[in-house]
């Protein structure tokens, strides 16, 4: 297994905060809740950032976690991390091409594993349908104490309702005034069809000078980071 380098980033006191708030939130769920999908509606929302930092959050209390990038179309996880070349990964391993040690990949943060995407396919929704892909998430469940999958957003393709399928829960990442309600409403009721129940919403990227600090907004908290914010939000069983 080799190891793989996160990159260092800004976080300060709020932001730390604001995930050991989710972290708290998901533990609430249950334990069943284990394998949980990461979504938005559309890209640039965060996502895979809130991916990134919550399973730092959860391995922080020694919780064994893996991050599982599923999003075969357009990753944008090599932002997070030190990754040289186009190594095997989901998309390699699902078609039968690599074994699960080879797309396997400790970080250099203990309790703390990855699987990168690989190379893009031709059919990444026909990969995500297959059993393997089931499969290796049952075996994951028996390694690691959460395993978090980072979907492509929602709103554009239906991989991430896939996805769901076979996770026990979706955390739904909304990037303050990128979408509207209508867009919002539309996504809920996609994540709804999938049959995984939706444990709640980030709020992601509030402009804290336009709306005003330690205030509530839509039924959710702010933290603030910088002159943004993340939020847990609707958290639930």
């Amino acid at each position: 297994m080799t190891v793989i380098k996160i990159k260092e980033r800004r976080t300060d006191y709020q932001i730390t905060e604001a995930f050991r708030t989710i972290r708290t939130n998901l533990r609430f769920c249950g334990r069943d809740k284990k394998v949980i999908a990461v979504t938005s509606c559309i890209p640039n929302e965060g996502k895979s950032s809130v991916s990134v930092l919550l399973a730092q959050a959860l391995r922080e209390e020694g919780a064994r976690v893996v991050l599982v990038d599923a999003d075969l179309r357009k990753s944008v996880m090599f932002q997070h991390f030190f990754v040289e070349g186009e190594g095997a990964g989901l998309s390699d391993y699902l078609s039968g091409q690599s074994s699960m040690k080879d797309v396997m990949h400790s970080t250099d943060m203990e309790n703390f594993d990855i699987i990168m995407s690989g190379i893009s396919p031709p059919n990444p929704t026909e990969l995500l349908r297959t059993q393997e892909f089931t499969k290796m998430l049952g075996n994951l469940r028996e390694m690691y104490d959460y395993i978090l999958v980072d979907t492509p957003p929602i709103g554009l393709v239906i991989d991430a309702a896939v996805i769901a399928e076979a996770c026990d829960g979706i955390l739904w990442v909304v990037s303050s005034g990128q979408i509207s309600r209508q867009m919002a409403n539309v996504t809920m009721r996609q994540l709804e069809k999938s049959g995984c129940p939706v444990l709640g919403a980030v709020l992601n990227k509030v402009d804290m000078k336009r709306s005003g600090q330690n205030t509530y907004y839509s039924g959710g908290y702010y933290r603030q980071y910088g002159d943004h914010c993340i939020a847990a939000e609707n958290i639930q069983n």
